[in-house]
């Protein structure tokens, strides 16, 4: 599975821990562990970067206005998993956002998110989360919950 959920009980302050080496996410509450998951770092070149923060904003239907695809005016893909600050917008194209649902925001433009989650690091640099384990961390996380990512 995916992850577990298990906060019968718990009290206390939110925390979020997400280890690069495991590509696993952890999220207590006072200093009792209610839930694991899976989860997909930066990939080589694109790094999750190692540190002590916190959630600075949070945005369930968060769109990316750097990474995507650029489509045409049927919703045809062009050029797909682009850099729109870097890769060149083919003539008759526009920009279509990468999705990225249940957004918490911690360091600049890094952010944990629900989307697909291989068992490797595989993402721009933010942190992934499966479905419904990106649900609970939104849903029981508030901006200042502490974010520790370490290697």
């Amino acid at each position: 599975p995916a992850g577990w959920w298990n906060d019968e009980g718990a009290s206390g302050s939110a925390k979020i821990v997400v280890h690069i080496g495991e590509q696993k996410g952890y999220f207590y509450k006072g200093k009792r562990l209610v839930g694991e998951t899976t989860v997909s770092t930066g990939k080589p070149g694109f790094s999750t970067p190692p540190g002590h923060y916190t959630v600075l904003s949070k945005d369930a239907g968060h769109v990316s206005t750097v990474f995507g695809d650029y489509v045409d005016d049927y919703g045809n893909v062009v050029r797909s998993n682009v850099d729109s600050r870097k890769d060149a917008r083919p003539k008759g194209s526009h920009f279509d956002g990468a999705r990225m649902p249940y957004a918490m925001f911690f360091r600049g433009g890094y952010a944990m998110h629900q989307g697909y989650v291989p068992p490797f690091a595989a993402s721009h640099g933010c942190i992934r989360l499966p479905g419904q384990m990106a649900v609970k961390f939104f849903e029981n996380a508030s901006v200042g919950t502490p974010v520790t990512v370490t290697e």
